[in-house]
């Protein structure tokens, strides 16, 4: 039986790699610097992204959508940012590796997804908050572009059935951003996917 989203695991680690090249560039003062997401410092994106690994896995060993929101904010840096990321990127890959992790259905915040789905959703998310990682601390901001053209083809799909979408005109924008202002003449597609997930 073909997957939807075949490949999704080396997909999932090479935008994971996009956004540890730009971990490894923060600066001791650029932890506290704002991210485009308002409530953020640079220190909690990182947080979010490893926590984030970290509850997918634990959704792949049974664990509950109400733990997964319970858990969203709870520390996972332990005083080694780079490190605790690239630790749950390796954890977070090899959890979806084992055999049947990718049909497996799991209790995801916005309805049940197969495991497939929820890395898709991942590594979607992982690609958008390396931009945001990259606009806060100066760094390229230029998305891989094979990553962005793959998103902005499998959007409707990575989406599908979730209770909130970020291509849906009637979400409610609990967990995304509302779209950004209307598209240029010549909008690039990173600039489209961006403006579509509110940056």
């Amino acid at each position: 039986m073909s997957y939807r989203f075949a490949g999704i695991v080396d997909r999932y680690l090479l935008t994971s790699s996009e956004f540890t090249r730009r971990l490894r560039a923060v600066r001791p003062e650029q932890w506290t610097a704002p991210t485009p997401c308002a409530e953020w410092q640079v220190s909690n994106l990182v947080n979010h992204m490893t926590r984030g690994n970290l509850n997918y896995v634990s959704l792949l060993d049974g664990g509950s959508a109400a733990d997964f929101l319970r858990l969203r904010d709870e520390d996972a840096l332990n005083g080694d940012p780079v490190g605790a990321y690239v630790r749950s990127v390796r954890e977070c890959a090899a959890a979806f590796r084992r055999p049947g992790a990718l049909r497996q259905i799991l209790d995801y915040p916005l309805g049940p997804v197969t495991g497939e789905q929820a890395l898709a959703v991942r590594a979607t998310d992982t690609t958008v908050h390396t931009w945001d990682l990259a606009r806060a601390i100066h760094a390229s901001e230029e998305l891989d572009p094979g990553l962005v053209t793959w998103i902005s083809d499998h959007l409707t799909e990575i989406y599908a059935g979730l209770a909130e979408s970020p291509v849906s005109l009637d979400t409610t924008h609990r967990f995304f951003a509302a779209p950004g202002a209307l598209p240029l003449a010549e909008e690039s597609p990173q600039a489209r996917l961006l403006r579509l997930m509110g940056r």
